[in-house]
């Protein structure tokens, strides 16, 4: 099963085992994971799942479909070039060991 590497802000990190096709934010959320909300229950309708993905990450994922760049428009803290809804990363075992950074606010 695939690990994910959630960073808070502070430096802080915690890890969690991953199923195969489920989104780093259900993971998030099903953790109880401070940081990341996902009020649209995953569906690519707000932005309370962003994450910053770590630069050795960023080229794995696909590029983003045109919903999510908009709500990448609609974030709370900073949108940078790594930016990503959570809602939309989807586990494989070619992301075991994925790092993703939690912004400093969602809302």
């Amino acid at each position: 099963m695939p690990t994910i590497r959630f960073i808070h802000p502070d430096g802080s990190s915690r890890e969690f085992d991953a199923p195969v096709g489920s989104s780093a934010m259900q993971v998030a959320t099903g953790a109880g994971l401070h940081g990341v909300i996902g009020e649209c229950g995953g569906s690519a309708m707000c932005a309370t799942c962003h994450v910053y993905v770590d630069e050795a990450w960023i080229d794995r994922l696909p590029t983003p479909l045109p919903n999510e760049l908009e709500m990448l428009e609609c974030t709370a803290s900073e949108r940078l070039t790594t930016s990503r809804l959570s809602c939309q990363i989807k586990m494989s075992a070619g992301l075991d060991g994925i790092v993703l950074r939690v912004p400093a606010t969602q809302q």
